[in-house]
């Protein structure tokens, strides 16, 4: 199911004939340069890309003997090659050439999450937008606290994926890189200046120093990106969850006709595809611990690293593209019930503006935040205990009659005067 939502391009790039193609593209990309620098014939050169080629099934038949993925794939090149293949490898030592072609695939991972990044930003400023003054009762530890505006929340959701772009661009500066510097690093057979060259055809650039491996915290940084911006993805999907409950009913995923809810219960209606995010942003943010531990290995490497990879870096980017494409989908479709936001406000009876009031007395009386704090306390808990209406018991309070006119009082309700900053928000967040 995941696949069917993912971009094919994401798939493709973690699949083994792209893993092989990146290979090969290293090797000549290798060769290449060398023929620039007269080690390899021009001749032997336009044979190598003319001929160069591989065959999955055939590098798994020879890995059954090898027990070793490169050289099966080397001597399967060599069978499309022929003698000329003398040529290639040259100098190299399997990691170079695999962890080349990994900065490849997952430089190109990037560019397609940094697309569904924007484009997912681009539905949160639209909703955002929309919804810049719908009321919503704000929420703290689970209980009505002030309001604010849904289009506020869309504005905080658009600016911490924002922040993910950022993230983004800068880990594929430090996951595009390549080395060609030989078994243990210290360029023997192939020189710094020419790893450089062959990096730069290849649109990576060189570690400036590398063992035989590139080291490991470039990639526990992409697969760290990955964990913070599925968290990003399981917070918004959160509060889908929390806004459909039966008991706040302010909005829901799009529910489309003949969709089923329940095997037993006609009448459910359930938030599946957030629900669905939110577990699969574990898989993810767990992946991102197996990648922090790969960063220490033995000497200048041992393999414990790449068995882990295999799993956690095409599952990882595969599951992100899916989240955010069916995040985008959830935003986009979102169900707004603003006529019930304004109920569950009213049900308040008027307690969510309790600060303003509070402040007004200290304002204006300079008495302290304490004597202020109890005055508005005690008749906000009889209106949770009666359900009084809260300015009614204020206006009918001696000690807040005696700092308070009517009007100052009625004020302090005003909506109007409690959001007079959403625009400036707006400002500071699509602005900037």
């Amino acid at each position: 199911m995941i696949n069917r939502y993912s971009r094919p391009e994401m798939k493709e790039i973690w699949e083994e004939k792209m893993k092989l193609q990146c290979m090969l593209e290293v090797e000549i990309a290798v060769c290449e340069q060398l023929t620039t620098e007269g080690s390899i014939p021009k001749e032997a050169m336009e044979t190598i890309k003319e001929k160069a080629n591989f065959d999955a099934e055939r590098i798994r038949e020879i890995e059954k003997t090898t027990k070793h993925d490169v050289i099966a794939f080397l001597t399967n090149v060599a069978e499309y090659v022929g003698e000329e293949s003398c040529y290639i490898h040259l100098g190299l030592t399997s990691s170079d050439v695999l962890d080349t072609g990994l900065a490849l695939q997952l430089s190109r991972s990037i560019s397609i999450l940094a697309d569904d990044i924007k484009r997912l930003k681009g539905t949160l400023k639209k909703r955002a937008l929309e919804h810049k003054n719908t009321l919503i009762t704000g929420r703290t530890h689970g209980m009505q606290a002030e309001p604010t505006t849904l289009g506020h929340k869309l504005a905080i959701w658009y600016g911490e994926f924002d922040r993910a772009e950022k993230r983004i661009e800068r880990v594929k500066e430090i996951i595009g890189v390549g080395k060609i510097s030989g078994a243990v690093g210290v360029n023997p057979h192939i020189s710094p200046q020419t790893e450089e060259a062959i990096c730069l055809k290849l649109g990576l650039k060189a570690a400036p120093a590398s063992s035989q491996i590139i080291q490991r915290d470039r990639h526990a940084d992409f697969l760290l990106m990955l964990a913070l911006t599925a968290s990003s993805i399981s917070k918004v999907a959160t509060e889908v969850r929390h806004l459909q409950r039966s008991e706040v009913g302010e909005a829901e995923e799009f529910f489309s006709k003949g969709q089923k809810g329940s095997s037993a219960m006609p009448h459910k209606r359930n938030p599946v595809v957030s629900e669905q995010l939110c577990g699969l942003a574990r898989i993810i943010q767990s992946n991102a611990s197996a990648a922090l531990q790969n960063v220490s290995l033995w000497h200048e490497r041992d393999i414990s690293h790449s068995s882990v990879e295999r799993v956690i870096l095409p599952d990882s980017s595969i599951l992100l593209n899916y989240m955010l494409n069916k995040l985008n989908e959830v935003i986009e479709n979102w169900v707004i019930y603003d006529e019930k936001m304004k109920e569950n406000y009213e049900k308040s009876n008027g307690l969510l503006m309790s600060e303003h009031v509070m402040l007004a007395l200290i304002r204006k009386s300079k008495m302290t935040r304490e004597e202020a704090y109890g005055i508005v306390q005690k008749s906000a808990m009889k209106v949770f205990h009666d359900g009084d209406n809260f300015i009614d018991l204020l206006k009918n309070d001696p000690k807040v009659n005696a700092v308070l006119t009517t009007e100052e009082l009625q004020d302090c309700f005003n909506l109007d005067a409690h959001f007079k900053n959403i625009e400036n928000i707006f400002k500071r967040v699509f602005d900037n």
